[in-house]
């Protein structure tokens, strides 16, 4: 079982910065890979940047490419999204999800959820 619980959310204005953080407990968290996914009202969740386990390798949404960075600390078994330039199409509720996957993009390979935060950009 893991045990994820995100923060940092909140109301932005366009152009301005956000760092998200979600705090891992249960197993190892050094032993999976992380991501980060986000879902507007009426829209399907989609991913949005991901990490392998030692942190080496990431991957981004072509949406945020260039904006936000994930990375990750295993030694406070915690995750981030820095997000910078944020737009208004960037208002969603964000979620950090685990994977037993090396690195993955389809919510479909991650097995556990954090409850999410809300990130609201204001133009």
């Amino acid at each position: 079982q893991v045990q994820l619980v995100e923060s940092g959310g909140g109301l932005v204005q366009a152009g301005g910065s956000l760092r998200l953080a979600c705090a891992a407990s249960g197993r190892t968290f050094s032993s999976y890979g992380m991501g980060w996914f986000r879902q507007a009202p009426g829209k399907e969740r989609e991913f949005v940047a991901a990490v392998m386990w030692s942190g080496a390798n990431t991957r981004y949404a072509d949406s945020v490419k260039g904006r936000f960075t994930i990375s990750r600390d295993n030694a406070k078994n915690t995750v981030y999204l820095q997000m910078n330039s944020l737009k208004p199409e960037d208002t969603a509720v964000y979620y950090c999800a685990s994977t037993q996957f090396v690195i993955a993009t389809s919510p479909r390979n991650y097995e556990y959820w954090g409850q999410g935060t809300q990130v609201t950009v204001s133009s």
